[in-house]
């Protein structure tokens, strides 16, 4: 069973601030006590941060929920709860965050240490003494603590490679690979050996050094899930420089270009900015007895190609004599150097947007008022809900705090233009009570 996992969809529960306390200074000689309940502690984040160390995203595979610890609620004296810590979660280079209620890519985490908060923690809620004032200066008031914010994510690993090689199965990706770096991917004599993305580091005599990974073999349809093109043709989208390695072992002459022709439509398919790439055609197998006649065929062919922009040039090599390999690899390097950097999201047309950062959106109302079968009124809405969660019921000067809120909203107004009556009951999640006039 294959190791390599790039993709996975998680759940992230940030932790709810500590709550509010209410209490007083009774010292014995201090006539003046006054409040003295203390602020909640923040509830701790859940944060993405990119290691180098990894590869794949297989330490998810098993361990999809997330949750963080809740703040420590405020203390007598003054005396303020302690802060949660954060849940911090290495990931690899190259990880893509989409959050799954929205489809939103949220974050891309490219450079080691790289971070994203992908759930907020919620702020500790205050203590009465937040509440004095001169007209109420012993409130019995203190806020719960906020929820913290709770994210359905998918997470979407794409390769960091600079060179990537295309082509069909069984073409010599994975054997090219093996002989320029220190890779050990699978090779055999037949299609699909390659079942994950391989990289390997190129190091020139030169002292230039780029990566390189050999992408599963692409086929006719791969852009539509045919085969294994669409599982990994994202990792395509971060290389900077495309290696097309068409066989020329074939007995079929003219069936080079043709898959040639039919790579090149899968990726216009998939993104059409992949064709803008540079790309260098590798003309593999130039060890077996036909392969030059083939070179030679596909050649002009693919000068009478009207769908390229400009006819590309052609390196004929050999992995098994290394014939040509060197100079393959120096004119890699100098195309790498010049290939400026690419959009890796540009198929997926969102805006990248981070959590906390986040406009409100203006048009989604404060509350929204329902009726169940049995009569009782339902009040609902993010911002009504947060509001009742940060109350403590237990006192009643939070009440009446709650009470005045509501009214400030405009809940009391909407409720009666609805044509509630004294005496009906009104839910608030898992709180009732009776509306009078």
């Amino acid at each position: 069973m294959s190791t390599f996992v790039d993709q996975v969809k998680i759940e992230a529960h940030a932790g709810k601030g500590g709550n509010g306390m209410v209490a007083f200074r009774r010292e014995k000689y201090v006539p003046n006590g006054g409040p003295a309940g203390g602020d909640g502690g923040r509830g701790g984040s859940i944060i993405l941060k990119v290691d180098e160390g990894l590869r794949t995203l297989m330490d998810f595979r098993y361990h999809r929920i997330f949750k963080s610890k809740n703040g420590g609620n405020g203390m007598s004296k003054q005396m303020t709860g302690a802060d949660a810590k954060d849940t911090v979660i290495p990931v690899p280079q190259g990880t893509t965050v989409r959050d799954l209620d929205t489809g939103e890519i949220v974050g891309d985490l490219v450079k080691n240490g790289d971070e994203l908060v992908i759930a907020k923690g919620g702020r500790g809620g205050r203590g009465n003494m937040r509440f004095a004032s001169a007209k109420n200066p012993a409130p019995e008031i203190a806020e719960n603590g906020e929820p913290g914010e709770d994210h359905y994510l998918e997470l979407e690993l794409k390769m960091l490679a600079d060179v990537g090689l295309i082509g069909y199965p069984s073409v010599g990706k994975s054997t090219l690979l093996s002989v320029v770096t220190g890779a050990k991917p699978k090779v055999a004599a037949y299609e699909f050996t390659t079942l994950v993305p391989n990289l390997g580091m190129v190091m020139l005599p030169d002292g230039r050094d780029f990566a390189m990974a050999d992408m599963p073999g692409l086929i006719e349809g791969a852009s539509k899930g045919v085969g294994l093109g669409l599982q990994f043709l994202r990792h395509i989208e971060r290389t900077r420089v495309l290696l097309h390695l068409v066989d020329m072992g074939s007995e079929d002459p003219e069936q080079a270009m043709e898959r040639f022709r039919s790579i090149n439509h899968e990726l216009a398919s998939y993104d059409p900015e992949l064709l803008k790439r540079p790309q260098l055609i590798v003309a593999t197998k130039m060890d077996l007895p036909n392969s030059a006649d083939n070179l030679e065929k596909f050649k002009k062919m693919l000068a009478k190609d009207q769908t390229l922009p400009e006819v590309p040039e052609v390196f004929p090599i050999s992995a098994v004599t290394h014939a040509g390999i060197d100079d393959l690899m120096k004119k890699t390097a100098a195309v790498l150097d010049a290939a400026p950097e690419f959009d890796s999201e540009s198929h997926d047309k969102r805006l990248i947007t981070h959590y906390g950062l986040k406009k409100v959106d203006q048009n989604e109302p404060e509350f929204q008022i329902s009726r169940d079968d049995d009569g009782t009124w339902v009040l609902s809405g993010a911002k009504l809900e947060k509001l009742f969660a940060m109350t403590n019921m237990d006192h009643e000067e939070s009440q009446l705090r709650f009470a005045r809120q509501l009214r400030h909203m405009g809940v009391d107004e909407a409720l009666r233009a609805k044509g509630i009556q004294d005496g009906d009951q009104v839910w608030i999640d898992d709180f009732v009570f009776e509306f009078l006039q």
